[in-house]
């Protein structure tokens, strides 16, 4: 299953209560929006989400830094 763009901004707002607007290119960790037990929730949304499980390996600000990369990242696991 994939992950949405837009489910994946709504948890973002609704779950981790970050104030909109979040953009699909907006810097959620470099730009301190996001911190690593946020990650933790995260990482456990887009796992049920996309009934995948995410290797902490490839837990990198390249692949989680924003809602594109993530959404991306999740996509490049199908």
């Amino acid at each position: 299953m994939t992950l949405a763009a837009d489910d994946l901004i709504s948890y973002l707002i609704e779950e981790l209560n970050i104030a909109p607007p979040i953009d699909l290119d907006t810097e959620l960790f470099s730009s301190g929006i996001l911190d690593s037990v946020s990650l933790v929730s995260l990482i456990g949304f887009i796992e049920e989400k996309a009934r995948t499980t995410i290797p902490p390996v490839d837990v990198t600000l390249e692949n989680f830094d924003s809602v594109d990369r993530i959404v991306a990242y999740v996509s490049s696991l199908e």
